[in-house]
């Protein structure tokens, strides 16, 4: 099973604007073209999406928009990948949608990052900062895992836009 571990992308800062509540808050125009950016390049990269799991925060859910978008499928939101995830909640949430093998959760930080931790089986003191827009692969053979996965790679916008020739 191949996981795909994606932080939101860049969100408008702060209450303002008729935003009361942090998870109301959007995507900046920027990270509405850095995610445009970034589900092209995945697309490039012969990923055979079959699901896509979203927290339910607008920034989060606009960022799974564009990937769903990009792979031809709909967005699933889960509260599991809400701020301060639950690892055993997720589990469940991903066991639910069998036959999948190619997953995106979107989510945030530093969730994401201690979500890598656990699946590696990496320990409390791993750390992994997640860029805004930031993605990664992780391997499991199953959900939940019955051994340490494998990190294949992580990939900032800041290197897709390098691939991707923008600057």
């Amino acid at each position: 099973m191949r996981l795909y571990l994606v932080r939101h992308g860049i969100a408008v800062e702060g209450l303002k604007g008729g935003i009361t509540r942090d998870s109301e808050r959007p995507l900046t125009d920027e990270g509405r073209e850095e995610m445009k950016l970034v589900a092209k390049a995945l697309c490039k990269m012969n990923i055979k999406a079959d699901l896509v799991l979203s927290s339910p925060l607008v920034r989060a859910r606009q960022t799974a928009e564009y990937i769903a978008e990009a792979f031809g499928l709909e967005v699933k939101l889960t509260d599991a990948l809400a701020p301060a995830v639950n690892h055993t909640q997720l589990f469940k949430s991903v066991a639910r949608h069998e036959g999948a093998k190619e997953i995106f959760l979107v989510g945030h930080e530093p969730d994401m990052g201690m979500l890598v931790g656990n699946l590696i089986y990496a320990g409390p003191a791993f750390e992994m900062p997640f860029k805004k827009a930031g993605v990664c692969r992780i391997d499991v053979d199953s959900i939940p895992p019955s051994g340490p996965g494998v990190l294949k790679w992580y990939m900032t916008p800041k290197i897709v836009t390098s691939l991707m020739g923008k600057s």
